[in-house]
């Protein structure tokens, strides 16, 4: 496979709107966390401790996506300057990587995704639960 300057260089839109993606997923959960903070403060409550441990898990999906996302974007860098070096051999195998990265984000943002699904089901149903009984 040859690759030129160009090839990297077409990931980089993607992996900048994936950063971005999970940067706003990470706010939403940092505001999330914070006012779960609060309410716990104010009257503390079992079922705040039990959301906790999710949020935490889903924090470190989000850090590691992130994580994922930049390395993916630094291999493309690496890419690049292995062409400009001559280096297609290295060019390639950091490309690769690149790629590999950026399925890894990804795969770590579709569990996220499902753990925050199965979250807002689990509201649902309370809610419905509580409909019922009125």
């Amino acid at each position: 496979m040859d690759i030129n300057v160009s090839t990297p260089s077409i990931l980089f839109p993607a992996i900048s709107l994936l950063l971005l993606a999970f940067t706003n997923r990470f706010l939403a959960l940092a505001n999330l966390i914070r006012q779960l903070h609060d309410q716990y403060k104010l009257k503390p409550e079992p079922a705040v401790l039990a959301q906790m441990a999710h949020l935490r898990h889903r924090l470190l999906l989000i850090r590691n996506m992130q994580a994922c996302g930049v390395s993916s974007m630094v291999m493309c860098i690496v890419c690049i300057g292995m062409v400009l070096l001559s280096q297609p051999n290295l060019a390639l195998i950091s490309f690769i990587l690149s790629l590999l990265l950026m399925l890894a984000s990804l795969a770590l943002s579709l569990r996220e995704i499902l753990i925050s699904y199965r979250a807002l089901e689990m509201h649902l149903a309370d809610i419905e639960e509580l409909h019922r009984e009125d």
